[in-house]
């Protein structure tokens, strides 16, 4: 129960590893308020918003609800991201703008409401989770590395800024984990063993601990970072990717 008496806010805890944090934050004791695009959020919240986190209004007005309901923001869980396959000379002016108001836009509205206020208390714990995508290229995937790119970069330059006031903001950086957003990218039944594997045509990563994670070995690796175990750690980029990045 370490989180137990702390207010925890999660984007994209609708599903996969938003849901997964959000869940392991309730289950350690945290009030957690999770915020989606989606209805009907996961059990274990104390707090459900459906809103988008490319719009600033919403963003401000739902910490400001949250604070008020619950308490304090003590943590605050970027997660909300969305994907658009498509090889860069073919993205369109949409794609790439969406993609980048949800994955780096989206953390940037979300850190500026709740790291105000966490400013004023001199107490708090920023995690993003960004993908190694944003240290490896990756083919038809030039949005969303870059916005990942962006995400992370932004969250290491405002742990520089908080330090000062005690607020730890760190990165996660996850490789192929078994989420919706994995799976649409499986055209077969030897879609998983492929990943693994690698792709050497495709200059693509394996993976050499010889699996994919599960949603639940990143949002272990989110409450390390979030929890008092990690006190003196800020503006780090932990790769929970078995190995791909290497």
């Amino acid at each position: 129960m370490e989180f137990e008496g702390k207010v925890a806010v999660v984007s994209g805890a609708a599903q996969g590893i938003g849901a997964a944090v959000a869940t392991a934050l309730a289950a350690r004791g945290a009030l957690v308020a999770g915020i989606d695009v989606r209805n009907g959020q996961g059990p274990g919240l104390a707090l459900a918003l459906t809103l988008d986190v490319s719009d600033s209004v919403a963003v401000e007005r739902a910490i400001e609800r949250i604070e008020c309901e619950l308490g304090p923001v003590d943590i605050l869980v970027n997660v909300a991201g969305i994907l658009h396959m498509a090889p860069a000379l073919r993205m369109t002016d949409a794609q790439w703008n969406r993609t980048f108001d949800v994955n780096a836009g989206g953390v940037f509205r979300l850190c500026r409401a709740a790291a105000a206020r966490m400013v004023t208390r001199r107490r708090g714990a920023i995690v993003t989770v960004a993908s190694n995508a944003a240290s490896v290229p990756r083919q038809q995937m030039a949005a969303y590395a870059a916005s990942k790119a962006a995400s992370t970069q932004f969250t290491r330059c405002l742990g520089l800024e908080l330090a000062e006031f005690g607020i730890r903001c760190n990165v996660v950086s996850p490789g192929s984990t078994d989420t919706d957003m994995q799976r649409q990218l499986w055209t077969g039944p030897d879609s998983e063993r492929g990943v693994i594997a690698g792709s050497p045509a495709s200059f693509r990563l394996g993976i050499p601990l010889g699996r994919i994670a599960s949603a639940d070995d990143i949002a272990d690796a989110v409450c390390f970072l979030a929890s008092d175990r990690a006190r003196h750690i800020t503006m780090h980029d932990l790769r929970v990717d078995g190995g791909a990045t290497l």
